[in-house]
């Protein structure tokens, strides 16, 4: 008998130091927010990434009540946000916007800490980079079948930018190389925007642009070849094929995604989820994406994963067959 009280006792005594335990987890998620947030953001200043994430932390302070500080973290194709990201507590006060690259491709060719399924907090997509090889105005080539031309021509002497090893632009681009029998010289950045500078400069030959580059070519001051990691031509410019309109195999694109650390409590993850999910279907937002030429892709916690565990063993293979994987 007084070994079942004991027992008992010391079940409750167990009982009452985990509901302490959780008692400061619990508080602070009904208590969410209740200081400022910061956004990482795995691309440069000025970048299309840079300025659609401080859209929606501008729209997520009104309905969060709380600054959302959007802080860049560029380098590795997201890699270097990505692993921040995933050291960080899973509070809901540090948040990112990062390439599904980072957790599809580049992660796979670079040496990184983290792991895409168990280090990560999912919560929506917003948009996908409109990819396409370009070429300066005043280039020679005048269609992708010229460039290709060229190539085979002049093995291994024509040379392009991409915002970085692994990201789809740049696979897409030795897909294409793959299917036509040409090979190219990749010269990798750290972003879209210093990849065009590269090719305005003259230091490359085209660009596997990652969005960035439709406001050059809306100015003139770039050629659109063609469309990558797309089945839908560019609204602006329905003129220019596709790689699959053209009869190529090409790159599914990235997404563009909202991520936490990993165990972000459910009743913090709802708050984020509702806050930033009606800014990112508010008119004002959409208009945004519009002005950067980006599409709307909404895609929920529960289809990106499935994405993601879908693509991977297709991603594994081609990094593999382009011996990319270390």
């Amino acid at each position: 008998m007084e070994r079942r009280k004991d027992l008992s006792s010391q079940i409750s005594l167990l009982l009452i130091l985990i509901s302490f335990s959780l008692y400061p987890l619990g508080a602070a998620a009904q208590d969410f927010p209740h200081k400022p947030i910061v956004l990482y953001c795995g691309q440069e200043a000025g970048a299309t990434t840079d300025l659609t994430s401080r859209a929606l932390a501008k729209g997520a302070e009104k309905e969060l009540g709380v600054p959302v500080v959007v802080e860049n973290k560029p380098g590795g194709g997201f890699t270097v946000a990505a692993t921040l990201l995933a050291n960080k507590k899973p509070d809901g006060y540090t948040l990112g916007i990062i390439s599904s690259a980072a957790f599809e491709t580049r992660h796979i060719i670079l040496k990184v800490s983290y792991d895409p399924f168990k280090d990560f907090t999912y919560i929506f997509t917003y948009s996908t980079y409109p990819g396409g090889i370009c070429v300066r105005a005043d280039s020679p080539f005048k269609t992708l079948q010229d460039l290709i031309e060229h190539a085979r021509k002049n093995p291994g002497t024509l040379s392009y930018s991409s915002a970085g090893t692994g990201g789809k632009p740049h696979l897409s681009v030795e897909f294409l190389a793959k299917q036509t029998n040409v090979k190219f010289k990749h010269v990798p950045f750290k972003g879209g925007a210093p990849a065009c500078t590269a090719l305005i400069g003259g230091h490359v030959d085209f660009t596997a642009g990652s969005g960035i580059h439709l406001n050059y070519v809306q100015q003139g001051i770039l050629r659109l070849l063609a469309v990558l990691n797309s089945e839908e031509r560019e609204p602006q410019f329905p003129q220019i094929p596709t790689l699959i309109d053209l009869g190529y195999k090409d790159i599914p694109p990235s997404y563009l995604t909202l991520t936490a650390p990993k165990g972000l409590p459910d009743p913090v993850f709802k708050k984020i989820e509702s806050a930033f999910r009606t800014v990112a279907h508010s008119p004002e937002f959409r208009k945004v994406l519009e002005n950067y030429s980006m599409p709307f892709v909404f895609r929920d916690r529960r289809q990106f994963e499935a994405i993601l565990s879908k693509d991977y063993p297709f991603y594994k293979n081609i990094l593999q067959e382009f011996q990319m994987i270390k």
